[in-house]
């Protein structure tokens, strides 16, 4: 696709605290930085152009919600290019942990090195609309198998983009690769299908099962009612209901291709807050689950 149709992302909104002080070590385990462009180029077969979003910009995020530990999420505007992300971990070794994305050709000996800088697991694409993957640059969940031993080995996940709908027909192969699961955004579902869909149903025995863990973000990407989703709220409670050992927040800053009004993510925390009454959990998904999953230290 030409540079010239390739849509621009809306830049984030300034985020405003969340109304409860997070505890010590909480950590927000989905966002992403983007550019700056000069330096780190985006792909040029791209589904959409993000401003930049540095390091130094995404940290100030980061400080301003009072997280003190973050997860960096490659996007797919960077295609299969992890630069910017692994340049991000090195700098801030103690604070950031990452998930890549890695085609077929990467070698063991990449991924080892990557373990040291902080990377934690591997993204995939299995997310569809109109029988294409939905975003350019994704990995398609075929190639996890390729990386399946080295990813046992060093005791890495695999993150999954899928919507839930797809998920039943999945579930066989991700149980054969035998790796922690984590499903990105709630199963991104249309929150007006409801939590009793075959899909979001599928997810929720996976999770109670315990193979498998779900992002508590992206109620802005299953919702059009900004700016407080209630439509989406269902499914954060039916997740949180079934097995908060298995849950972590993100916030998805800065919010690329959103389709709708651009979300604050400092009022995404604090509808987390008010979802999860419960302080010790909201304690463990916010502290202990993101720490155990990506080797944080206590």
């Amino acid at each position: 696709m030409a540079a010239s149709k390739i849509p621009a992302c809306l830049p984030p909104r300034p985020v405003t605290p969340p109304r409860d002080k997070l505890p010590p070590k909480a950590c927000d385990t989905h966002a992403h930085v983007f550019g700056p462009a000069d330096r780190f180029p985006y792909a040029g077969d791209r589904s959409y152009t993000p401003p930049d979003a540095p390091l130094a910009t995404y940290l100030g995020m980061l400080d301003a919600l009072g997280f003190a530990r973050g997860v960096l999420v490659q996007g797919s505007a960077h295609g299969h290019d992890n630069s910017a992300m692994l340049d991000a971990l090195q700098r801030e070794p103690a604070r950031l942990r990452g998930v890549a994305v890695a085609d077929a050709d990467v070698a063991a000996g990449t991924l080892r090195q990557w373990h040291v800088l902080g990377v934690r697991g591997l993204r995939f694409n299995h997310f569809f609309r109109g029988g294409q993957l939905h975003y350019r640059g994704g990995i398609p969940l075929n190639v996890a198998e390729t990386h399946a031993g080295v990813m046992a080995e060093l005791g890495w996940h695999l993150q999954l983009w899928i919507d839930v709908k797809d998920l039943p027909d999945t579930i066989p192969t991700l149980k054969t690769l035998g790796l922690p699961v984590v499903v990105d955004h709630m199963g991104r579902t249309d929150a007006a299908a409801g939590i009793n869909t075959a899909g979001f149903q599928s997810l929720l025995r996976a999770v109670d099962e315990g193979w498998c863990w779900a992002k508590l973000s992206g109620a802005h990407r299953l919702s059009r009612r900004a700016p407080d989703y209630p439509d989406a709220r269902p499914f954060h409670e039916a997740l949180v209901s079934t097995n908060p050992e298995r849950l972590v927040w993100g916030g998805d800053w800065p919010h690329p291709r959103v389709e709708g009004e651009m979300p604050d993510a400092g009022h995404l925390l604090t509808l987390f807050q008010d979802w999860t009454p419960d302080a010790a959990t909201r304690h463990r998904i916010l502290v202990d689950n993101p720490a155990r999953l990506y080797g944080f230290p206590n």
